[in-house]
């Protein structure tokens, strides 16, 4: 039992670094390489946790070079774009100026009840609103709305607004981000006389904002509810 547990927790820490060398992205939008890397690494995982007999190095090196075949191919496909496009393929249009393309979605076979799905997770719930739908090479789809049923931005309505601040959690259930305060500019002396200011210790604080322009919002922990007595 404790072999297998050491184990578990063994190739759990070998997933995250893995996952974590490879980038970000292996956590968003998965393109083709990268869904194949991450399901052979979950199967290679578990099979020196069942297998007792075998060692750990029979999982952990291949998970090693598939990790750096993945590193190897996302470097290819930054250098060449013809190596990307027979990896990933290419962005395939299903709406052209308004018009449903009933070839392309044959070829990537997209129903109907699939391409509006998708239309209703980009905000579109009427297809003569759309002017253009891209299918990405990661699965997901982007729309362009035709300019009629596009929301009017205030550039077009000619109003000034005020330019968009960078708003931060500085405190999150009483603990200090010193990370966030570096992105406002702000240090913890400063988190610090906002938290006094509205009487409450940083321990009190469940969380505070913060932008560059000293804009601070505090939202105080909710005291903890006695259990009634039966």
């Amino acid at each position: 039992m404790l072999a297998s547990l050491l184990r578990t927790l063994v190739m759990y820490a070998a997933i995250l670094l893995s996952v974590r060398i490879m980038g970000k992205r292996q956590i968003s939008q998965l393109q083709t390489s990268e869904l194949v890397v991450t399901l052979l690494i979950s199967e290679l995982a578990v099979m020196p946790i069942q297998q007792h007999d075998d060692p750990l190095w029979n999982g952990l090196v291949p998970m090693a070079a598939l990790v750096a075949c993945e590193i190897a191919v996302s470097l290819l496909m930054l250098k060449s774009g013809w190596f990307r496009q027979a990896v990933c393929g290419k962005p395939m249009v299903v709406i052209e100026r308004g018009r449903v393309l009933q070839g392309q979605l044959r070829r990537l076979r997209m129903s109907t009840e699939d391409l509006f799905e998708q239309l209703r997770q980009c905000g579109c719930f009427a297809l003569e609103d759309v002017a253009y739908a891209i299918v990405e090479t990661n699965g997901a789809m982007s729309v362009l709305k035709k300019p009629a049923s596009d929301p009017l931005t205030p550039k077009q309505a000619g109003v000034k607004v005020d330019a968009a601040a960078l708003e931060v959690v500085v405190v999150s259930d009483g603990a200090l981000s010193r990370h966030s305060l570096e992105l406002c500019g702000k240090s913890p002396a400063w988190a610090k006389e906002r938290a006094k200011n509205a009487g409450l210790e940083l321990s009190q604080v469940f969380i505070m904002t913060a932008t560059p322009g000293g804009k601070c919002q505090v939202v105080p922990k909710e005291p903890k509810k006695r259990a009634k007595k039966p």
